[in-house]
């Protein structure tokens, strides 16, 4: 070891006094007298030691035998353990407010990421977490959501973001009291960053409006935190148990006539709903390039498939075409061209159709009345197809969305 290793300084804060603390080997012979000491004095200073103990014990030293380049690089060591000392207590300060709100103003803008002052630390609002079109100037304050804190070689790197759900989340908890006191609860958010936005919210009291609560006395409560999204639209629907129920009311503005919902087919696979709505409801519900179907979506954590009244009617007589048993619909078949067409997968007339003539010819039983065969599919569908009988259809049952408030503040009842 060399001699600078075995050596550690103390320096008492309040004297300024500087004690000089040697650390060495007791072995049966020394030597190097700067990091071994023999048995018989490291007796003298501790009657306790033995062979290979090392012992630290302060020794006197005058300054002037520190050279210039010694003072040097303990000035360097000093001052590298209080820059250490300070990220680790910046690290431990904000690694704790993970998913929390911070205020900071604005120091520089490199490569449109802007870098805030955050007290003595310093954190990056990368271009892709921030809304679109803001635009910042140092000095500006800056309200942002802490995304993540790690260790660097260059200290901690404290990484913030403004298009966050979560950050929507916080602003609701900071701006609206019912939330802080734990009375109404944010259970879900769907941000398309600096457009729309849906919040899920319940009540935890049966006497308190959620939605009503949250958008405040002629919408004030609501309008702070859209001004502070860059006047992002904002729609709080009420949270609920039920699936169906939840899905028709994250479609909120458009009426919803039913939802069918279909558990995933694997462990972790996501569940998805079908909705069905009026044919004059069909483009609301998808909303502008399809952003009220998305944002839906991800506030249900659900694939969501929105058919009109009429495609769900188109869909449904094509599925009874489907299922039409091909012996009752001909006839004049005989039992074994039957069970050949049903072999290959030919149940119903309309099947028949689909396949075509070719088809029909590679079947032996049927190959020379492919033709007849063809024909007489094609007379049953359009006979079937040209007068349906009209069947009594029972009224779909409304899954009424509930109340609903954009960011103006008025009450929308969909």
């Amino acid at each position: 070891a060399r001699a600078a290793d075995n050596l550690r300084m103390h320096i008492d804060r309040r004297t300024g006094a500087i004690t000089l603390l040697c650390r060495k080997k007791v072995v049966e012979e020394v030597t190097d007298s700067e990091t071994e000491i023999s048995l018989a004095d490291a007796k003298r200073l501790n009657d306790q030691a033995q062979f290979d103990d090392e012992l630290e014990f302060e020794q006197e030293r005058p300054p002037q035998e520190f050279g210039r380049i010694a003072a040097q690089t303990a000035r360097q060591v000093i001052l590298q353990r209080v820059r250490d000392a300070e990220r680790e207590g910046i690290y431990s300060e904000f690694a704790g407010k993970e998913g929390q709100i911070v205020r900071g103003v604005v120091h520089r803008i490199e490569k449109r990421n802007v870098i805030l002052e955050l007290g003595k630390a310093e954190a990056i609002l990368p271009e892709r977490e921030q809304i679109p079109g803001e635009r910042y100037n140092p000095g500006d304050r800056v309200r942002a959501f802490v995304l993540e804190v790690r260790r660097t070689a260059k200290g901690p790197l404290i990484s913030l973001s403004r298009t966050h759900p979560g950050y929507l989340a916080r602003l609701f908890e900071t701006e609206i009291p019912e939330i802080q006191e734990g009375i109404v609860l944010v259970r879900a958010t769907a941000r398309e960053p600096g457009e729309r936005a849906k919040v899920a919210v319940a009540s935890t009291k049966r006497d308190v409006d959620p939605i009503g609560a949250c958008v405040g006395l002629r919408g004030t409560r609501i309008q702070v935190i859209s001004r502070e999204l860059r006047g992002e639209k904002i729609d709080i629907i009420e949270w609920s148990h039920d699936p169906a129920t939840f899905v028709a009311r994250a479609l909120s503005p458009a009426k919803v006539s039913s939802v069918t919902i279909a558990e995933p087919t694997e462990p972790e696979g996501q569940a998805s709903a079908v909705v069905i709505v009026p044919d004059n409801q069909l483009s609301l519900a998808i909303g502008k390039k399809g952003q009220n179907a998305r944002l839906a979506a991800k506030l249900t954590g659900m694939r969501i498939d929105i058919k009109s009244e009429a495609e769900a009617e188109a869909e449904r007589a094509e599925r009874e075409l489907d299922n039409v048993d091909i012996a009752e619909a001909l006839p004049d078949l005989s039992p074994e061209a039957v069970a050949a067409l049903l072999a290959a997968g030919l149940r119903s007339p309309r099947a028949v159709l689909h396949a075509g003539v070719e088809k029909l010819r590679t079947i032996v039983e049927v190959a020379d009345r492919a033709e007849e065969v063809f024909a007489a599919a094609r007379r049953w569908m359009e006979a079937r197809t040209a007068a349906p009988e009209p069947e009594p259809a029972a009224e779909p049952t409304e899954l009424t969305p509930g109340p609903t408030t954009s960011e103006d503040g008025e009450p929308r009842t969909t």
